[in-house]
């Protein structure tokens, strides 16, 4: 059964997880927007999901362009747990996850740091 869990209680854990965040990561953070959406339209499984160019990759010509997404999808979220606290934990490692592909680390540098 998937934990209940109002949207804005879900939207809070993933508030908290950015404030665990350091602060000299979160001023590098550049022209980023943090989303929840309930399920990505093509893949009813996935977490979360980075869209935009990683600060590794850009360059002079990067302007003018609009805000690189992080969504953070909340019902495979929440059907993924077994209780509120695993909730939390999931959610601070999706949040960290879709974050670090923002400053251009890899999914399998990532799943070797254990955020995987």
């Amino acid at each position: 059964m998937p934990v209940e869990m109002t949207r804005q209680r879900f939207e809070e854990l993933v508030s908290d997880a950015l404030d665990l965040v350091p602060h000299e990561l979160m001023v590098e953070l550049d022209n980023v927007v943090v989303l929840v959406q309930d399920r990505h339209p093509e893949d009813a499984t996935l977490l979360g999901l980075y869209e935009g160019v990683a600060l590794t990759e850009r360059d002079s010509t990067y302007g003018g362009v609009l805000p690189d997404r992080i969504t953070i999808y909340r019902e495979p979220l929440l059907e993924s747990c077994a209780d509120e606290q695993e909730v939390v934990d999931e959610v601070a490692v999706t949040v960290v996850h879709e974050l670090a592909h923002h400053f251009g680390i890899e999914e399998a540098r990532l799943h070797e740091l254990g955020w995987g």
